[in-house]
């Protein structure tokens, strides 16, 4: 019989994750396809939470809320920053 005082160890494979940047890439471009002002749409979503900011055209909603909101932020921030660096040079 095991021991049962130990913790045992469970991982599963993660199934083809993507990126933020991957997920806010594709949300974007639905959100574009449905004539939808994106970046209004995702502040709405990242603000409240509420995920019926973003359509469900293309899995968007789906997909965005595989990340958490702060991962989100935490992306755009880096990439602005990122950005302005670039312009900088």
């Amino acid at each position: 019989m095991a021991n049962i005082s130990n913790t045992q160890y469970f991982k599963v494979a993660a199934d083809n994750e993507f990126s933020v940047k991957d997920i806010l890439d594709a949300v974007y471009n639905a959100m574009r396809e449905k004539g939808y002002n994106p970046v209004n749409q995702i502040v709405g979503y990242i603000m409240s939470g509420d995920p019926t900011y973003i359509t469900s055209h293309n899995n968007a909603r789906s997909l965005i809320m595989k990340v958490e909101r702060d991962e989100l932020v935490e992306e755009l921030l880096k990439e602005y920053i990122a950005n302005k660096s670039r312009q900088q040079s």
